[in-house]
């Protein structure tokens, strides 16, 4: 029956050793639930059955958001993501993860989500969340790559079995600013680059990110490489108020006399992935902010792109929004 959580063990830790600890003597059968606005409705579909769930809200220092001597920022991954819209630093130094963070979902779900939640949420997929037995949830089928699937919200970039995309407005704001993430877990602390830190299905089908049982994303930091540059975000949805990207876009730029000095793009929405567009990069670093460019850099994004059935829309979308960053 749906909307009717399976039991669980509720486990509220005050420290984060203990939430670590707790988290790998439960192995596979953990859940860390950040916000917990994608955590429950897994549980009250009873497609996730966790044996034990451990709530990370009353663990201290995993909130905030704090200046680096580099000119850089860390951010609790508990924080909220209206904390991160609203922050004062975030929005005159980088500018494009406030934006991001304003994107997500609706008011009331940003007061109660968390950015290392909505960077680390599973893959957005209707046959994937109903509980069929996909390829992604250990079956030997991917129910969305079919003459008949619903896949107009699935990958044009990195298919292997499964089509699933990041769901995630803020993943590709945080790859774009080259952001470092520290986890913590039995082993100690680690430090995993952004570009690293999402993995596709080529990789581990299971699994979104490196997060491995009993760790914990505890801040994302992110250098001060890109402070004060020219940003640009952009989602397209259905609808402006809760839904997922259709494609999302972010980027940062450094403009001087006109011409591209430094650039870092990223698309969302377009693969499991956030997808890092390093030929349009490389194509227009030191090029002037023009048209002609704009144009070049649009048809080097969509290149490679493999279309499902039902979403070919989105390579014309992906241009554009190239187009749009280019243009400034």
């Amino acid at each position: 029956m749906r909307d009717m959580m399976p039991n669980f063990n509720l486990v509220q830790p005050t420290d984060l050793a203990s939430a670590i600890s707790t988290l790998a003597d439960a192995g596979e059968n953990g859940w860390a639930m950040a916000g917990g606005q994608d955590s429950l409705d897994w549980f009250k579909d009873r497609i996730k059955r966790p044996s034990t769930v451990v709530d990370l809200s009353g663990v201290p220092g995993l909130t905030g958001i704090t200046e680096t001597a580099d000119g850089g920022v860390e951010i609790g991954a508990m924080t909220t993501l209206t904390d991160v819209e609203n922050n004062d630093i975030i929005k005159s130094k980088f500018g494009v993860l406030a934006m991001a963070a304003g994107r997500v979902a609706s008011p009331q779900i940003r007061n109660q989500g968390t950015l290392g939640g909505n960077i680390s949420q599973d893959a957005r997929c209707w046959y994937y969340r109903s509980g069929l037995d996909c390829y992604r949830a250990g079956g030997n089928t991917c129910y969305a790559d079919t003459p008949e699937g619903m896949n107009r919200e699935h990958c044009l970039f990195g298919a292997s079995r499964c089509v699933a995309v990041t769901p995630s407005d803020t993943a590709v704001a945080v790859a774009t600013l080259e952001a470092e993430m520290v986890i913590a877990g039995p082993g100690g602390e680690r430090t995993v680059p952004a570009s690293d830190f999402f993995i596709g299905p080529a990789i581990d089908i299971t699994r979104m990110t490196v997060l491995e049982p009993g760790e914990v994303l505890t801040t994302i930091r992110i250098p001060g490489k890109w402070a004060g540059a020219q940003f640009f975000f952009e989602k397209v949805a259905d609808r402006n108020t809760w839904d997922f990207p259709l494609v999302n876009m972010a980027s940062a730029m450094k403009v001087s006399g006109g011409v591209i000095e430094d650039i870092t793009i990223t698309c969302g929405a377009v693969e499991c992935v956030p997808k890092r567009l390093n030929v349009v990069e490389d194509i227009v670093k030191g090029s002037a902010t023009n048209e002609e460019t704009a144009e070049l850099a649009a048809g080097a994004a969509s290149r490679g792109a493999s279309p499902l059935n039902y979403n070919h829309f989105k390579i014309p979308l992906m241009e554009n929004l190239v187009k749009k960053v280019i243009r400034g």
